[in-house]
């Protein structure tokens, strides 16, 4: 009955947050890492987004589990630049919260660019697609097996 109980709050919470947040630009907080965000919108409400269907090298230490990794700072700058007074859009697929309790998101700018691709296309990021959030995983997959082949940023080092 907890796992039940447990899975609805997480179910109607999720419905909330993308009722809340789906189809506007938000401004970004700060940038967390290569791969996770905070936004803030107008009511000054913050929310973790971290985005689906990549992972970008670690740029800090987070306990004994995650470590600094090759390339992590680097990610994580070229996002902060890339971000620097933008405003984003996001999109969400079947799963919305993780169980950190980070919403899961494609985030989009302004002008079109589809982040999470751009960051696995020059190299920032790899793919990392998990059902059933799968909607782009051919994209990604295009998108890593070119930068791959460029030897574009964390694989000039693999």
């Amino acid at each position: 009955m907890r796992h039940y109980f447990h899975f609805l709050l997480i179910f109607l919470f999720s419905l909330n947050i993308n009722a809340q947040i789906s189809g506007k630009y938000y401004s970004i907080k700060r940038v967390s890492d290569g791969d996770t965000v905070v936004i803030q919108d107008e009511s000054q409400n913050e929310y973790k987004i971290r985005f689906i269907g990549i992972d970008a090298p670690e740029s800090r230490n987070v306990g004994k589990r995650k470590q600094v990794q090759v390339f992590g700072f680097e990610a994580k700058s070229h996002l902060k630049k890339m971000l620097a007074d933008k405003k984003v859009r996001l999109e969400f697929d079947v799963q919305k919260i993780d169980r950190y309790g980070r919403t899961l998101a494609y985030v989009y700018l302004e002008n079109g660019i589809f982040l999470n691709q751009y960051l696995v296309q020059k190299g920032y990021a790899r793919m990392a697609t998990f059902p059933p959030n799968i909607k782009y995983v051919d994209v990604f997959r295009k998108s890593e097996e070119k930068a791959r082949k460029n030897a574009l940023g964390l694989w000039k080092y693999y």
